[in-house]
């Protein structure tokens, strides 16, 4: 049965062989990316170089199409309806009267 430091001396060797080997991966993929720069003749500016940032689209306020002529509130289609829309609707009312 092995005791807490002999426990924590093994720990501290695996946690350097892991350090070695992570720096040997690393040096072997820098080697890597240094032979396919030269190959294909690119530069860091090249690699920095990038497409254009795409825009987002949130936010957009899209038209209402839907109108309450009473009160002036308004719908745009999309969502629920409100609860102004769906009184009227219960009422009787025809959502083409609304349209704007």
């Amino acid at each position: 049965m092995s005791t807490v430091s002999e426990l924590l001396a093994q720990k501290a060797a695996i946690e350097q062989q892991i350090a070695e080997a992570q720096r040997a991966e690393r040096a072997d993929a820098i080697a890597k990316v240094r032979a396919l720069m030269t190959e294909y003749g690119l530069t860091a500016a090249d690699l920095a170089a990038r497409a254009a940032p795409v825009k987002k689209r949130s936010g957009t306020k899209v038209p209402a199409k839907y109108r309450d002529a009473a009160t002036g509130d308004t719908w745009s289609g999309r969502g629920l309806q409100p609860k102004w829309l769906r009184a009227a609707l219960a009422n009787g009312r025809k959502l083409e009267e609304f349209a704007v």
